[in-house]
């Protein structure tokens, strides 16, 4: 019944039939088959079908989210039998953020595949939320948790925002020692948060939420970096990007003392997501545990 399960598990995160078999190589009318005998075992109907879409039923719901911890241990005890003997090997495709993928895996991905030369990884940069189900990707690096039940997510990294300007534009501005002296200054702003004029800073039980206004908007980090570095105005930004800048004196980082967001509830967290109905394959485990040691070394002491 494990295998039948497992097509099932196949089925929902690739919305049909015909899809659940190309990734299983498998014919269309076999993965049909391997559920009318799943069905015929459980007595009960997994999926409301038509000529368009197939809708999973309440009892498939429930089946899917109960068994997937089955399928998750099965699959953890075969890689845990088999032991060194599973190489890392095959293709690896990542989904990630166009910043994040240029500034912090484009540059470590190639001492990746010295270490592991059977694994071939393909990079989508890319700023929109993919469906791990149905967009054939292994990983998607993401700021926080998503909600999907279908997916698990390991942390990866503190996303801490820190507050910015170059040296010569400090000098030809007021002098800030507290946030609310951001008023008046030309601030860089993200177009796509949620509350972009408004940035949020804490300091222990002292919280403030200050209105910033800024002439450069950007629905990236990248420009408003560059525009930063050409002394136009005050940064608020992700430290896995400014951090080269700071180490080379060319930003200064700014109210140090205090916590910066863009966001009231803080900068969120960096997670790698995958399947949840998939142990990870050891090309995965291996890049997630790579990822992990060599993005702990982006972190800054305050």
């Amino acid at each position: 019944m494990l295998e039948l399960i497992k097509v099932f598990h196949q089925v929902v995160e690739s919305g049909s039939f015909s899809q659940a078999g190309h990734a299983l190589h498998m014919a269309p009318s076999s993965i049909a088959r391997n559920i009318d005998s799943l069905e015929a075992q459980l007595k009960t109907t997994l999926f409301k079908r038509s000529t368009r879409q197939l809708i999973l039923t309440e009892e498939g719901s429930y089946f899917y989210t109960q068994s997937g911890q089955l399928v998750d241990q099965a699959d953890s005890l075969l890689i845990e039998m088999r032991g060194s003997r599973d190489v890392p090997q095959g293709i690896l495709k990542i989904s990630v953020f166009e910043s994040f993928g240029n500034l912090c895996l484009a540059p470590i991905i190639p001492e990746f595949l010295q270490m592991y030369p059977d694994v071939q990884v393909e990079l989508d940069l890319d700023n929109k939320l993919v469906d791990l189900h149905s967009d054939n990707v292994d990983l998607a690096i993401r700021i926080g948790v998503p909600k999907d039940s279908g997916l698990k997510a390991r942390k990866l990294m503190e996303n801490r925002t820190l507050l910015t300007a170059t040296p010569n534009y400090l000098n030809q501005h007021r002098t800030i020692v507290h946030p609310g002296d951001l008023h008046g200054h030309n601030c860089l702003l993200i177009s796509q948060e949620r509350q972009r004029n408004h940035w949020h800073f804490s300091q222990g039980k002292n919280k403030q939420k200050v209105a910033v206004k800024g002439n450069f908007i950007s629905k990236g980090g990248s420009p408003l970096l560059t525009a930063a570095l050409k002394d136009c105005g005050v940064l608020l930004l992700s430290e896995w990007m400014v951090k080269p800048y700071l180490e080379s004196k060319e930003l200064i980082n700014i109210l140090p003392d205090w916590t910066a967001s863009h966001w009231e509830e803080g900068s969120g967290e960096i997670f790698a997501i995958y399947k949840a109905a998939q142990y990870p394959k050891p090309h995965i485990r291996a890049f997630l545990d790579f990822l992990i040691e060599r993005l702990s070394l982006l972190s800054i002491e305050k």
